[in-house]
């Protein structure tokens, strides 16, 4: 088990390796911001990574505080389904509610890669080749979309 301050370092340093895996794949070369994340200017709506012990998730994430604007945004969403899901053969979660770990309730939509623990350093290939090439496409297929939502 790790302290408090050994599991903020493990974190850091697993940030840290993950940008410098991200600068030297090709299809991410040249892009003026790395990841768009919370800037999707759509309001309501990130795109996030989650490492747990559990695997590496990449998330299309629907947050409103209210709940009746996050549903008609899910609700929207579920109408661009096919598009979000083109370059996911096995197609993605759709959560429309799920609890953080805060208990604040919100909507998900994502990709995950179970099995694998981010407390093992030898599992951090694993969680980097499939974090960086599962956002890339969530966020090209997001970029698709993203002008029908903010209407």
């Amino acid at each position: 088990m790790y302290s408090k301050e050994e599991l903020k370092q493990l974190k850091t340093e697993f940030w840290n390796s993950f940008a410098a895996y991200c600068e030297v794949q090709p299809y991410l070369r040249n892009r003026r911001k790395m990841w768009m994340l919370y800037d999707t200017k759509v309001k309501g709506v990130e795109l996030k990574f989650d490492v747990n012990r559990k695997g590496a998730y990449v998330v299309l994430e629907v947050n409103h505080r209210q709940e009746e604007p996050r549903l008609e945004m899910y609700e929207k969403l579920t109408w661009y389904k096919e598009m979000l899901e083109k370059d996911f053969p096995e197609g993605l979660v759709w959560d429309v509610c799920y609890v953080r770990e805060t208990g604040r309730e919100v909507a998900r939509i994502y990709a995950g890669l179970e099995g694998i623990d981010f407390h093992r350093r030898g599992d951090w290939g694993t969680f980097f080749s499939f974090m960086a090439r599962q956002m890339f496409l969530l966020e090209r297929n997001f970029k698709g979309i993203a002008e029908y939502l903010r209407e």
